[in-house]
C-alpha cells in the first residue's frame, strides 16, 4: 500500500496519478486534512489498517506566502524538499502573448497563476519521486489524457520545435523520445487541421457571414448496443439480444436529436460525422439505413470531409450492412480484432473467431471501402509479448489504412476490475519493447502516428496511438483529441463539447454536457437531453 498525505485536497488529482504511475501495483490511499478520501468497504478498511505502507508522500502547500514542503519515504529511504510558493507569474511558464494578456486582464491572470502554482507543485512532486525511486516516466509529470495538446497549441501560435522542446522538458520533464514523438504527431495534426477553415472571434464581429465557413462542428452518434460486453469495457454498453425490443424507440430518439442539430446548428459547417458506440452495426441493415437516411434528409452534408462508422465487432458485420454504409457515403469504417489470438478472444467475451475477423475485413474490401481502421489492445490478460507480436503480424498481413494501438486500461466499471479476483492471476504485460513493436508494424504498413491519448490505470503506463497511411488520417480523431471545434454528441452516454478559443491568447475553454447512459432512461428523458444541449450551445446562432 502507498499513501499520499495532503493539507489541501485540491492537489489530489495532480499528485495522486503520479504516485499511481510510479507504483502501479499498489493500492493508493489519499488523506486530506487527516481524512481518507473516497469510500472503502469494511474489508478494504481492514486491509488498510493491516498492510504495511511501502511508500508515503507528504505535501504541505500554504494558502498564501510561505514554503511548499514535501517528503517521500520509500522502503525506508527518505528525502525532503522545500521551495517558495509561487506568487507571481514566471515568464518561463507562459508565452509572450499570455504574459501580455495578464498585464491587463486580472481575472485571466489569477486563473493562469493558479494553474502555474499547481503545475509547479506537481513538477516538484515528480522530481522527488524520480530522486527517491531512480525511475523516470516517459511523459514526465504529465498525467493528462492529451499530452500532445499543449505542443500543438504552441505550434499554432508560431513557436518552433526548439521552443516546444524546451517548454516540455522544463515544465513537464518529458523524455527526449516522447518529445520527438510529439513533434512528429503535432506536425501531422497541423497539416490535417489546415483543411478546416478557421476564423477568429474578431473576424466574426467584422463579417457575420463568416459563420458558415468559420465555425465548423462535428457530429457524434452513439449506439450503446453490442453483440456482447467485453471483459475490459466500461462504456455502459448493452447486449443487443436483451435490448432488441428497445431499438425502434432508440432510433426515434436519435432522430429527435438530429432534428435539434438541424434546427440549432443551421448555417454551421458540418466537418465530420462519427458513428460510434458500443457497436453501431449491432443495429440491423434496415435500422442503419433509417438513421443514415434521416441524417441526409435533415443535415447539410455539402461541406462534410469525413464520415466514419465504427463497425468494430466482426460478429456484427454483414454484407448487407456494409452495402448500406457504402450507399450512404460512409468514408471510413473500423474492423477491430483487438487480438488475433483465439484463447484471448474467448477470455474477454468476444463471441467470434479469428477467421471471422478476416472474413469481415474481406467483405469490407469487397464492398469497396478503401479506408479501414483496425484496433488492437496491448496488455490483454494472459497475453505474452509473442501473442501480441502475432496479432501485429496478422494485422500487417491484412494491410489496413489505419491502425489504432490501445494499451489496456483497468477501468473502474469494467467487468475485469469488478471481478478482479477471477482475473488477477493472469499476466498483464506491456512495455516499451511491445509498444516499439507496434510502431515497427505501423512503419511496415507505411503509416505514421497522427494522434495520441492516454487513460488512467493503463498497463505499463503507456498510451493509445493512432497510425495512418498518408492522406488517410482520421479528421474526427484529431478534432476530438485536440478540442478544436464543437462536438455535438447524440445518443445514450454521448458527451457534447463546446469549444471556445480566446482570440488573444489562443487558450481553449471547454464546457460539456452528457446524455444519460441507461438506454431506457435516455429514451424516456430525450426531451431533457435535448434541452441540456440547447442550454450548452445557447450562444450558437
Amino acid at each position: 500500500m502507498i499513501e499520499l498525505i495532503l493539507n489541501r485536497r485540491i492537489y489530489d488529482n495532480d499528485i495522486g496519478p503520479l504516485m499511481r504511475s510510479f507504483f502501479p501495483k499498489e493500492r493508493l490511499c489519499i488523506y486530506a486534512d487527516g481524512i481518507l478520501l473516497g469510500r472503502e468497504s469494511t474489508e478494504e478498511k481492514r486491509q488498510r489498517e493491516e498492510e504495511a505502507v511501502t511508500a508515503s508522500m507528504k505535501v504541505f502547500v500554504p494558502e498564501e506566502d510561505g514554503n511548499v514542503t514535501m517528503s517521500l519515504c520509500v522502503d525506508g529511504k527518505e528525502e525532503h524538499v522545500a521551495f517558495p510558493y509561487q506568487q507571481e507569474m514566471d515568464a518561463s511558464d507562459f508565452t509572450p502573448v499570455q504574459l501580455k494578456k495578464a498585464s491587463y486582464d486580472e481575472n485571466w491572470k489569477a486563473m493562469a497563476l493558479r494553474s502555474a502554482k499547481k503545475n509547479g507543485v506537481k513538477r516538484a512532486a515528480y522530481d522527488l519521486l524520480v530522486k527517491v525511486t531512480g525511475r523516470e516516466l516517459p511523459w514526465g509529470a504529465q498525467t493528462g489524457i492529451r499530452p500532445t495538446k499543449k505542443a500543438l497549441e504552441l505550434k499554432e501560435k508560431g513557436e518552433d520545435a526548439a521552443f516546444i522542446t524546451d517548454f516540455m522538458k522544463r515544465n513537464y520533464r518529458t523524455t527526449d523520445e516522447k518529445i520527438r514523438q510529439t513533434l512528429k504527431i503535432t506536425g501531422l495534426e497541423h497539416h490535417v487541421l489546415s483543411r478546416i477553415p478557421n476564423a477568429t472571434e474578431e473576424d466574426f464581429a467584422r463579417d457575420p457571414s463568416l459563420n458558415l465557413q468559420g465555425k465548423g462542428y462535428s457530429l457524434y452518434l452513439g449506439v450503446l448496443f453490442c453483440p456482447s460486453i467485453c471483459l475490459y469495457c466500461s462504456f455502459s454498453s448493452h447486449a443487443i439480444g436483451a435490448y432488441r425490443h428497445m431499438v425502434p424507440a432508440y432510433v426515434a430518439s436519435l432522430e429527435k436529436e438530429i432534428d435539434f442539430a438541424a434546427e440549432h446548428f443551421a448555417g454551421r459547417r458540418l466537418d465530420s460525422i462519427y458513428f460510434g458506440g458500443g457497436t453501431p452495426t449491432a443495429l440491423g441493415p434496415v435500422e442503419l439505413d433509417e438513421v443514415l437516411t434521416y441524417i441526409e434528409k435533415k443535415l447539410d452534408l455539402s461541406y462534410l470531409k469525413e464520415f466514419t462508422v465504427e463497425a468494430g465487432r466482426p460478429d456484427s458485420i454483414t454484407l448487407d450492412k456494409l452495402k448500406v454504409l457504402k450507399a450512404h457515403g460512409v468514408h471510413r469504417i473500423s474492423v477491430n480484432p483487438q487480438t488475433m489470438n483465439q484463447k484471448t478472444l474467448d477470455l474477454i467475451g468476444r463471441h467470434h473467431s479469428v477467421e471471422d475477423i478476416r472474413v469481415a475485413y474481406a467483405l469490407a474490401r469487397q464492398v469497396g471501402f478503401d479506408c479501414i481502421n483496425m484496433d488492437v489492445i496491448l496488455g490483454l490478460p494472459g497475453e505474452s509479448p509473442q501473442d501480441m507480436q502475432h496479432t501485429l503480424n496478422e494485422v500487417v498481413a491484412m494491410d489496413p489504412e489505419n491502425l489504432t494501438v490501445h494499451s489496456l486500461a483497468l477501468k473502474t466499471s469494467a467487468r475485469l476490475n469488478l471481478e478482479w479476483d477471477k482475473y488477477q492471476d493472469y499476466t498483464y504485460t506491456n512495455s516499451d519493447e511491445i509498444m516499439l513493436a507496434s510502431y515497427e508494424a505501423a512503419s511496415t504498413l507505411g503509416m505514421n502516428p497522427y494522434y495520441l491519448y492516454r487513460q488512467k490505470n493503463m498497463a505499463g503506463n503507456m498510451e493509445n496511438v493512432g497510425f495512418s497511411k498518408p492522406g488517410k488520417e482520421g479528421l474526427y480523431n484529431i478534432l476530438i483529441m485536440e478540442e478544436r471545434e464543437d462536438i455535438l454528441a447524440i445518443g445514450a452516454g454521448a458527451a457534447c463539447k463546446k469549444v471556445r478559443i480566446d482570440p488573444v491568447t489562443g487558450d481553449t475553454q471547454i464546457t460539456r454536457c452528457e446524455n444519460v447512459k441507461d438506454i431506457k432512461t435516455y429514451i424516456e428523458r430525450i426531451d431533457d437531453m435535448i434541452e441540456r444541449k440547447r442550454q450548452l450551445f445557447s450562444d450558437v446562432n
